[in-house]
């Protein structure tokens, strides 16, 4: 027997979990996405979300609320006849009456081991606070946000040098076999679930464009992980005196260094800049308009020499 499902999620990290339902015989019923947006240089075009992407090629039914706290959309959810609903990275409100329409429920997969980093932003918040560890869950969704009781937990080490897009792509992986693994346990009664702890509690909030600039007064550690939680996007960013004006460097990879100097101070000619306390040594960056390259092609073409600052 294979359970019917709705499946909820909108971004990249979504699509190989609905993937993986798919190749795993599941009947889904329908797939919830948000509705596209405007993309492109003018905005003038509206871009289907990726998860819709693949819902299409799957021949999957789409649907694409802009809430679901209407009756005429829940009417519509509870006609589907799910025995469970899947969400991942969906972004939009459950009310009590989505929660309660699937026969066993919703169950979310989240990317944090909860209850720490509750909210939207758990890969990058969790490299930004300089967490060695992180993992991904499946829990059983109710009305607070991130609260419900945790099935399965796959836990994963966070590498010194690992970025969010690093992170991000491993957990998408990881979620989409735990997935699959508590569906296959839901259907023979065997997923227990049990609460998350009182004590712990932190919000992964999203991120803010006012944070996204570097502070190389703080310690490098602290200077590394932003840069590293930040990566790819938003980016972490600076500025730099190139070529007798003013650039805006957005830092993609960095590593831990020896040095000292005065914040922001170049150290040497491997871009090694020094923070508060310490320094860290860029591996990875992007000039206003141009593609990500390394330190070593980025000096080939911007002279930036030992002595000179990064604001």
């Amino acid at each position: 027997m294979t359970l019917r499902i709705v499946f909820m999620g909108t971004p990249d990290f979504s699509v190989a979990t609905l993937r993986a339902l798919a190749e795993a015989g599941h009947g889904i019923a329908a797939v919830y996405t948000q509705p596209p947006r405007a993309a492109g240089r003018r905005g003038l075009e509206l871009t289907p979300s990726p998860v819709q992407r693949e819902a299409e090629r799957l021949g999957i039914a789409v649907s694409t609320p802009v809430s679901l706290k209407n009756e005429a959309e829940q009417q519509a959810f509870h006609a589907l006849n799910a025995d469970v609903a899947v969400v991942v990275a969906y972004g939009l409100l459950l009310p009590k009456a989505i929660l309660d329409a699937p026969r066993l429920g919703c169950l979310n997969g989240h990317a944090s081991l909860l209850p720490r980093w509750r909210g939207a932003a758990p890969i990058q918040r969790a490299i930004m606070a300089g967490d060695a560890e992180t993992g991904m869950m499946v829990m059983k969704m109710e009305a607070g946000l991130d609260t419900g009781p945790v099935g399965l937990v796959d836990k994963l080490v966070i590498d010194p040098d690992m970025t969010a897009g690093d992170l991000h792509d491993r957990l998408m992986a990881a979620g989409a076999r735990l997935m699959v693994d508590a569906l296959a346990r839901l259907e023979t009664g065997t997923l227990s679930f049990v609460e998350q702890a009182a004590d712990g509690v932190t919000y992964a909030t999203k991120i803010d464009k006012t944070e996204t600039r570097i502070d190389w007064t703080r310690p490098a550690g602290e200077v590394h992980d932003h840069i590293r939680g930040l990566s790819p996007f938003p980016g972490g960013w600076c500025e730099a005196m190139i070529g007798g004006r003013v650039e805006r460097l957005k830092l993609l990879r960095s590593t831990a260094a020896e040095g000292a100097g005065e914040p922001g101070g170049i150290l040497d000619d491997r871009l090694t800049v020094a923070c508060g306390a310490g320094a860290v040594r860029l591996v990875e960056l992007q000039r206003a308009g141009g593609k990500p390259v390394t330190a070593q092609e980025f000096l080939r073409g911007a002279k930036l020499e030992k002595g000179m600052k990064l604001s």
